[in-house]
């Protein structure tokens, strides 16, 4: 029996289960049956792993992301790390759980700062929303809180500036969709972004600039 069903998609579901005795997250991704079973099999296994690749990945380089405690391709179920008391910076923000504009700040500061270093160690996250950014509270108030990653269902190992450019377009215009009332929001991550990335910084916002004239011609011709 899967109780305690916590979000249900297209792609798959999320619930709590138990790994080794340890209650965890569970995400299952659907058979697609719209698709030949061979390769539908052989897209979600390469999925899966690049998933659990891209939390190892972060992980290593210090970035805060569930940790993968087993896979199996055959369940099509990955066990991670559930943290259940973090909220997504989406819901700290549209439920105006702090107004104070310093720590609205902050928070998108030191966002900015994780893209920046993934992006750095060639990780692209490929759905970069607020949905998918935790706060774990360190304090009820939110005045201490980790910032966790999550969701690298589309994410892949990529050297080039041109994934880079997508990853921050897409970020963009999830904030431009979400945070509306906040339009600073983009440019607090940039900043910060850049201080970090500063090796590749100048070819990735080229790649951006770019990625994001493509987006407003495509708006405009329909």
């Amino acid at each position: 029996m899967k109780a305690d069903i916590l979000k249900q998609g297209a792609e798959g579901r999320l619930y709590i289960g138990e790994s080794n005795g340890v209650s965890c997250l569970v995400k299952e991704r659907f058979v697609k049956s719209y698709r030949h079973p061979v390769l539908d099999n052989q897209i979600t296994r390469q999925r899966m792993k690049a998933e659990t690749k891209a939390s190892e990945r972060c992980l290593k380089a210090g970035i805060l992301a569930p940790k993968v405690l087993h896979m199996d391709l055959k369940e099509r179920k990955i066990y991670m790390e559930y943290f259940d008391k973090a909220i997504t910076v989406k819901e700290f923000v549209n439920k105006g759980i702090s107004k104070d504009p310093k720590v609205i700040n902050e928070l998108f500061e030191k966002i900015g700062t994780i893209i920046g270093t993934m992006h750095s160690k060639n990780i692209i996250h490929g759905d970069l929303t607020t949905s998918n950014i935790l706060m774990n509270p360190k304090t009820e108030d939110f005045s201490e809180y980790d910032v966790i990653m999550i969701d690298f269902g589309l994410s892949h190992y990529e050297e080039g500036a041109e994934d880079k450019g997508v990853d921050l377009y897409v970020l963009e215009r999830a904030l431009l969709s979400t945070h509306s009332e906040l339009p600073e929001l983009f440019e607090i991550i940039l900043k910060s972004y850049k201080k970090v990335n500063s090796k590749e910084e100048t070819t990735v916002i080229a790649k951006f600039e770019e990625v994001r004239a493509r987006g407003r011609k495509r708006t405009m011709i329909g």
